[in-house]
């Protein structure tokens, strides 16, 4: 709208001062004529902006003259001008649109307000990606996001943990949820709630058919909902005995496993060995024994008996796959 620009066309000259009319049609992606022409509705309407001609001239403000109509404090500009999403929104496709919108909001904020907000984001990093994790790739999410927001159901050439290649899903989906720089996607499938690790979708495909979608979901409380019952399906209290060596890194990778508010705990040092004892309480069985193959010699499950025995069993499993034990060829 016409009255849109002219509001960002007088902060931009409240910000600047001075801006080539040229500089001014790219801010506000319209043409230079209709920059000017813009300027003679602002100057009709009273307000003191003029065209100054030559080097170094342009439409300009006059000096002094000053309206806040952003209504931002000082706080609220630091939250938005530093907000830790801008990864997320170009995974989504949406990186040159927040871009292009920052800098249109920028032109409605008072100078102070801004100023501490760039002084804020110098000192401040947001950084969701796990340690010793690769960022995921999530080509698809573009797509997703889409059909979310379209209201459309979607094919997606999805592979499951544990399988060996994709299969085809149609979906209808709720929503999107971004979970320590991993992307998932929640939605219905043969009418039940799932969610999808968008880094495991091979392909996406936004078809003709409305989705279906509760008209009461809460996209938030089915996120927390699918996900306890993720973590707490097969959670794992486990004793290890980790060489002093190798605590500390232990320490550090199982923090990644373990159940949310989960504390490691240290339960001393043995006397024979010198090892030390933890005990804590994994999200998953598998997570267990994945992360004590990690460690080989260098970490023994002390309990439960069940879990130690499936430990020794997929042990087993890698030798004789890659050959290692007697007679396996």
């Amino acid at each position: 709208m016409r009255a849109d620009r002219l509001l960002q066309l007088l902060h931009l000259l409240q910000r600047h001062g001075r801006l080539p009319a040229r500089r001014l049609a790219e801010l506000l992606e319209v043409s230079e004529r209709t920059v000017l022409r813009d300027m003679e509705a602002l100057s009709a309407a009273g307000v003191p902006v003029y065209l100054q001609r030559g080097r170094g001239g342009g439409c300009a403000l006059v000096e002094g003259y000053r309206t806040d109509v952003s209504g931002l404090s000082t706080a609220e500009a630091q939250a938005l001008f530093v907000w830790g999403g801008r990864d997320s929104a170009d995974a989504l496709g949406l990186g040159p649109a927040l871009a292009t919108g920052m800098a249109k909001l920028a032109a409605t904020v008072p100078s102070a307000a801004l100023n501490k907000a760039d002084e804020l984001a110098s000192v401040l990093v947001v950084d969701r990606r796990r340690w010793f994790a690769a960022a995921e790739e999530v080509p698809v999410l573009p797509v997703l996001r889409q059909a979310a927001t379209d209201g459309r159901r979607v094919r997606l050439r999805y592979t499951s943990a544990g399988s060996e290649g994709p299969a085809v899903r149609t979906v209808d989906p709720y929503g999107l949820v971004e979970n320590a720089g991993r992307w998932y996607l929640l939605g219905a499938h043969r009418g039940g709630a799932r969610m999808f690790r968008v880094s495991r979708i091979a392909s996406a495909e936004i078809l003709a058919d409305a989705a279906t979608r509760p008209a009461d979901l809460d996209l938030a409380a089915e996120w927390a909902r699918l996900r306890g019952r993720l973590e707490t399906g097969e959670a794992v209290a486990v004793d290890v005995a980790v060489v002093a060596d190798e605590v500390e890194l232990f320490r550090r990778l199982a923090s990644f496993q373990v159940l949310p508010d989960s504390v490691i705990e240290d339960l001393g040092v043995e006397d024979r060995t010198g090892r030390v004892l933890l005990r804590l309480t994994m999200r998953a069985r598998r997570q267990a024994i994945g992360l004590l193959l990690t460690f080989a010699g260098a970490a023994e499950l002390l309990a439960p008996a069940d879990l130690r025995a499936d430990l020794v069993e997929r042990a087993a499993a890698a030798l004789r796959r890659h050959g290692a034990l007697t007679g396996t060829g």
